[in-house]
């Protein structure tokens, strides 16, 4: 049984995003928080990797890296809903890749459905709830097109799906979710996709690293006003 819909709309502003709530309160994304917050060495690594590139060859891929990612989002969302979707050349290989992972899914609860944590004030689409292998959690598809071997390699990724775990506890707590579990899978071509399971402890652990960019975010914003 799906879990009713917020109604929240997404805005965009000075080049980020934004949710505004049935009441009209506006609340930043957790990609804008991430992306102001951004510690410098990230910062740096994503320049040289430009500079490596040049502009216009980074900025393809980065298109197409988007794009890939939109896609193999519609196919995941489709085979979730239970409807059959025609898969593309380009897609096929990160569907292949992730496919077996979604046949351990079910009692999918949301889809690609707006959240918003009141207290942190922020926002996001989650891209479902659902139980994995029997165990109820918040879990986010990734494509990638080689492994990355480890946390540290997701670079903000635990972040931005703890951020969504929390505002997922927050947006239906009233209905009796409290999940402390999460659920990040790379799909990867021609490789099973990479699964990183979170337990409670890791869970807290990223939780406390989220609510200092959220409070660096706060910080950064007083200021500028």
């Amino acid at each position: 049984m799906l879990l009713p819909p917020l109604q929240v709309k997404s805005l965009r502003q000075n080049g980020s995003k934004y949710y505004v709530d049935a009441r009209g309160i506006r609340f930043p994304s957790v990609s804008t928080i991430l992306n102001a917050t951004k510690p410098q060495a990230e910062r740096d690594r994503l320049f040289n990797w430009r500079q490596r590139l040049g502009t216009e060859e980074a900025k393809r891929v980065s298109t197409t890296t988007s794009r890939r990612g939109t896609k193999t989002h519609q196919y995941i969302k489709s085979y979730l809903q239970g409807e059959d979707l025609p898969c593309s050349d380009t897609s096929l290989p990160y569907w292949e890749s992730i496919k077996p992972v979604l046949e351990n899914i079910d009692l999918v609860k949301l889809i690609e459905s707006p959240i918003v944590h009141y207290d942190l004030s922020y926002a996001g689409i989650v891209d479902c709830v659902a139980s994995y292998k029997g165990v109820p959690c918040v879990c986010e598809w990734k494509t990638a097109d080689k492994p990355k071997g480890s946390l540290e390699r997701l670079f903000d990724f635990p972040l931005q799906l703890i951020a969504y775990l929390g505002a997922v506890n927050s947006s239906y707590e009233n209905f009796g979710i409290e999940l402390d579990r999460a659920l990040l899978v790379v799909a990867i071509p021609n490789m099973p996709a990479e699964v990183f399971w979170f337990e409670k402890a890791e869970i807290d652990f990223y939780w406390q690293q989220w609510k200092g960019r959220v409070n660096a975010y706060r910080s950064a914003q007083a200021q500028n006003k």
